[in-house]
């Protein structure tokens, strides 16, 4: 699989990765044995960049990512976790978690401090019993971006430039905060969700230009939208952006799929390799929860895509004028 380098780092990552969030338990319990077989399938695939974060399954993630990635020799993957969230044990009887199918052991505590940051490494590398980590990004930072831009980003440089972590950027949806990142630091990579799409193409407007013109990296994440492009006909109560999916989005996305079937092209095979047609853009980070997932993922990413399929999307009226689809 070919491997991108991440701005003016030497961190390279697979253009294919492999997203931690389901090994958290991300809307439904994922257990120890189909985690690692999981782990495995995506190692056998060719996929050598794995993220994680402490918010999935608050550390599960962390946890079975480390203990599979230990028996890997360490040159030969890239790891990348995230920091903001401080994770504080509690008594979780009775409770459970929010989002991932886990049980409440510990609560998140937001910390974009220099201490906080430093302490979630810490963390981190106990949980996933490593000694070092490729890529650390801000996490979330939305509603404390002031803090994370002040506080959070110079001790992520200072970890950089003590050679403890490789790159090191931010993990958002919003692009207008990640260009004032980009802007205003000096980061070697950001990682957009869910903007950079066949559905949604805010990044072109400031985000991309900025990277490219400061040669920053973009991983884009949440490719499908949380699902409406994951499958070749969206259907019905398809979730766009962990919501059911707007009338509007939905036609747009049947749309999409009309164009894709004409070229004999599966709409998540198109949904996967549109974003790595900018130049920018580094790889696509897929969460995935068994073998099987990952072996369909992973051969859509193998999907060969004839040029006229993006010609013709764009004279639908269906990508943007300003995304480059050129061979």
């Amino acid at each position: 699989m070919r491997t991108n380098r991440l701005g003016r780092s030497a961190v390279e990552v697979t253009e294919l990765g492999f997203g931690g969030g389901p090994l958290g338990g991300l809307f439904a319990p994922l257990d120890d044995e189909t985690a690692a077989a999981t782990l495995s399938a995506a190692w056998d695939c060719g996929i050598r960049y794995f993220d994680t974060s402490p918010h999935y399954g608050i550390g599960q993630s962390e946890r079975r990512t480390g203990e599979f990635l230990r028996g890997m020799p360490r040159d030969t993957f890239t790891l990348s976790t995230k920091v903001g969230r401080l994770l504080v044990p509690q008594d979780h009887r009775g409770r459970s978690d929010e989002r991932f199918r886990v049980p409440a052991t510990h609560r998140r505590v937001w910390d974009f401090s220099r201490d906080g940051v430093l302490r979630s490494v810490e963390d981190s590398l106990t949980r996933m019993g490593v000694d070092r980590v490729d890529v650390l990004l801000l996490h979330d930072a939305e509603e404390h971006f002031g803090t994370a831009l002040r506080e959070g980003f110079p001790a992520l440089a200072e970890l950089r430039s003590q050679g403890v972590v490789g790159a090191v950027g931010a993990g958002m949806y919003d692009p207008g905060m990640l260009t004032e990142l980009v802007r205003e630091a000096d980061p070697d990579v950001v990682m957009l969700s869910g903007r950079y799409t066949l559905l949604d193409h805010s990044a072109l407007d400031d985000l991309l230009p900025a990277c490219t013109e400061r040669g920053v990296s973009v991983l884009a994440a949440s490719v499908f939208n949380s699902g409406l492009l994951a499958t070749p006909r969206p259907v019905e109560g398809a979730a766009f952006d962990y919501e059911p999916a707007p009338p509007d989005v939905l036609r747009r996305a049947r749309e999409l799929a009309d164009v894709c079937e004409a070229h004999g092209v599966l709409l998540p095979e198109a949904a996967m390799a549109f974003p790595l047609r900018h130049p920018a853009v580094a790889g696509i980070v897929l969460g995935m929860r068994s073998p099987e997932e990952v072996r369909l993922d992973s051969a859509a990413f193998d999907a060969r895509i004839p040029d006229g399929l993006w010609s013709d999307l764009r004279e639908a009226g269906l990508l943007d004028a300003r995304a480059p689809v050129g061979a």
